[in-house]
């Protein structure tokens, strides 16, 4: 007598379906709407950030400073990130000549190429529907909007990033050792881009490979091992180069304190965003930049008394904000990213529940390992990290968000017969609608019956999909797009606005003003702290944080106001011809038409203290200006006695008074070179910017 034992049921993989016909036009659609979205208007927000605007123009006019990302064509010292982004939008600049139409299109395309590949990353495994959610989610994230119409390097990030998912998850599917080496190349691209930032998603990698990858164990943890030495060469070459290239012949790396690029990658862009210990930041502890960082926090509690928040829900926050757990949710986030995060999170734990007896190689399971732990890890890595952090890095969980929305979504829908599946997605939606409801409640005069819409849509889809015979036949379609509308509607109309409304400055956010939100350092901005022109919240429509005559906050009095007054310019943070901390320089035509007298025979045209105030004189003029000090104002670059070697050697021709960074008023070379040159040369003043003429 035999007898035989029962296998355990394995949960069996869900090929796609086959292509249908509609899938391609849906894609083009999908890709041309993206296009159109983000291309539109983009020439509107000027040079954006005229931080790396000043670097674009000075590699489409050196090969040098293009190389070393210099802020300069002179090469006096480099922006504080690797060159990767600045590399294609200055090349973009050499064809088509310097305009923000040819510098921005650049980051457009990568917005495009992100969703474009996002779509193919998702539709492998889960089919063209799941693809396409995928894609439209991240086309209308607010912050990826903003992001993708604006120059910072996130953009580029955030498409290598996406790339080496994708890369992963084919060595998931036949576990080939280039597949592996690829994710490696495109993590190390990545550090070119942001440095440090792009390690946040080799966990996620590494795991979910070790976990799911085909081969024995061993060879799984060699093929890792392959794809980190492919990192470290496709980073490497650059930092080794730029280590070993003689200091002498070379810019300054700017953000660090001894020229080193070891020193910024581990410092300044590294461990200091952790824990808050970022030497040369206007944070405090950041040696000579103590003052400045009293001088913030000062302008925060003043400012707090006029009615703006210095702390995060509940108070307590630091100079970047409140962490804990719930920072994506507060103010400053939830508008950016928070729409879905919900939603991602049930829908990621409900996904892994439907792939539990799936075989341990099963692609689908490993994509929502590998997208989960991504937003996980990136998540509360932001959530906790206790230094410098602006909103718009909250764009690195777009994709993570994105997808896991998507798969969730689709693979549920398919389980639906499930009442405890119907009863998953019942949840979502009213967990979607309610986040859209706090986050659209924070902006009052921004269309307030969308919430209500919003809210009552997403009740009635939670309550039909709970009903079996609402989630078949045509009568499905009504119920998919009310779910559409309930998690999209929020997000969309966000994204329009940040469309519709151009954006300049160092901190910026997408969508309308909303209540609490603290931008810079301190306490201080609405969206995005300050703009170009000198408003608070990064937006040059108008509609910011209103300030009376003078600068003052509208709604600080008395002693808050002149506080908040006081503070901030000391800081150079609210702008205006000589620009500031956070916003470029904006000359007029009488000054720029005195610094491109004779340019030809100097060096620098110009310097100023702080790369955001040299940055709009070079825009103009498209001559080389020496930002003294970097974008804070506070790197040991140049020295006095390099300084006063250049003026001797006739190479700067003019000083310009009044731009500010974090080293001024310090103990910082650039508040020596500025007492050097105001004891020994005469001002003149041209469209309200003192000058001092180095050559008379």
């Amino acid at each position: 007598m035999t007898t035989t034992l029962e296998q355990p049921k394995v949960e069996p993989a869900e090929p796609p379906p086959a292509r249908r016909r509609w899938e391609p036009w849906a894609l083009a659609a999908l890709l041309v709407g993206t296009a159109v979205a983000y291309i539109w208007g983009l020439g509107a927000s000027g040079w954006a950030n005229s931080f790396y605007a000043a670097a674009v123009q000075a590699g489409s006019e050196s090969w040098k400073a293009f190389f070393f990302g210099s802020s300069d064509a002179a090469n006096s010292i480099t922006v504080d990130k690797p060159p990767m982004s600045l590399w294609l939008m200055s090349l973009s600049v050499r064809v088509f000549g310097l305009s923000s139409w040819a510098m921005l299109v650049p980051q457009a395309l990568l917005g495009v190429g992100s969703v474009a590949l996002l779509y193919t990353t998702v539709k492998r495994w889960f089919g063209a529907p799941a693809g396409l959610l995928a894609g439209l989610v991240l086309a209308l994230t607010p912050i990826a909007v903003l992001m993708f119409r604006f120059n910072n390097p996130d953009a580029l990030l955030v498409l290598l990033m996406i790339a080496s998912v994708w890369a992963m998850l084919r060595a998931v599917e036949d576990g080939r050792t280039r597949w592996m080496v690829l994710t490696g190349v495109f993590v190390g691209l990545g550090f070119l881009t942001k440095q440090l930032q792009v390690m946040l998603v080799v966990p996620p990698l590494a795991l979910t490979y070790l976990f799911a990858g085909p081969p024995k164990f061993g060879k799984r943890l060699a093929q890792c091992f392959a794809a980190l030495g492919a990192m470290i060469v496709s980073a490497g070459w650059w930092l080794l180069i730029v280590e070993l290239w003689p200091a002498s012949s070379r810019p300054w790396i700017g953000g660090s304190q001894n020229n080193s690029i070891l020193e910024l990658t581990l410092g300044y862009n590294g461990l200091g965003r952790l824990n808050g210990e970022e030497t040369g930041s206007v944070t405090p502890g950041g040696g000579s930049r103590g003052d400045a960082a009293t001088a913030m926090g000062g302008a925060g509690e003043a400012m707090a008394g006029g009615g703006m928040p210095a702390g995060g829900p509940g108070g307590g926050g630091g100079m970047w904000g409140s962490t804990g757990i719930t920072r994506m949710f507060e103010s400053a986030q939830g508008g950016q990213i928070a729409w879905l995060i919900p939603a991602a999170l049930i829908l990621l734990v409900a996904g892994l529940a439907l792939r539990g007896r799936a075989p341990r190689v099963d692609t689908q399971r490993a994509s929502f390992l590998v997208w989960g732990l991504w937003l996980l890890v990136t998540g509360l890595t932001f959530s906790f990290m206790a230094g410098i952090f602006h909103a718009y890095y909250t764009v690195a969980l777009a994709p993570a968000v994105a997808a896991l929305v998507a798969i969730g979504s689709v693979t549920l829908w398919r389980r639906r017969d499930a009442l405890w599946v119907r009863a998953v997605l019942a949840v979502t939606l009213l967990a979607t609608a309610a986040m859209s409801w706090v986050l659209l409640g924070r902006s009052a005069s921004f269309v307030p019956w969308l919430k209500w819409a919003v809210v009552v849509v997403g009740v009635v889809a939670a309550v039909a999909v709970l009903i079996p015979a609402l989630t078949r036949g045509r009568i499905a379609a009504v119920v998919t797009l009310a779910a559409l509308f309930t998690g999209l509607a929020g997000p969309t109309a966000y994204a329009v606005d940040t469309i519709a409304t151009p954006h300049t400055g160092s901190i910026v956010s997408a969508g309308p003003n909303v209540e609490g939100a603290r931008g810079g350092p301190g306490g201080m901005g609405g969206p995005g702290g300050m703009d170009g022109a000198g408003r608070m919240g990064g937006r040059t429509d108008g509609a910011a944080v209103p300030t009376a005559p003078g600068g003052v906050v509208a709604g600080a009095t008395d002693g808050a106001a002149a506080a908040a007054t006081d503070a901030m310019g000391g800081m150079g943070a609210i702008g205006g011809a000589a620009g500031g901390l956070l916003s470029g320089s904006d000359p007029g035509a009488e000054l720029v038409t005195l610094l491109e007298q004779d340019s030809g025979n100097y060096t620098w045209v110009a310097a100023a203290i702080g790369s955001n105030s040299a940055s709009g004189y070079q825009l103009a003029t498209e001559d080389p200006v020496m930002p003294i000090g970097g974008f804070n104002g506070s790197d040991p670059s140049p020295t006095l006695e390099q300084f006063q070697q250049y003026v001797a050697d006739g190479k700067i021709h003019y000083f310009i008074s009044g731009g500010r960074g974090g080293g001024m008023g310090g103990d910082g070379t650039a508040s020596e070179i500025s007492t050097w040159v105001q004891e020994n040369f005469t001002t003149v003043t041209v469209d309200g910017v003192t000058l001092y003429d180095l050559t008379s």
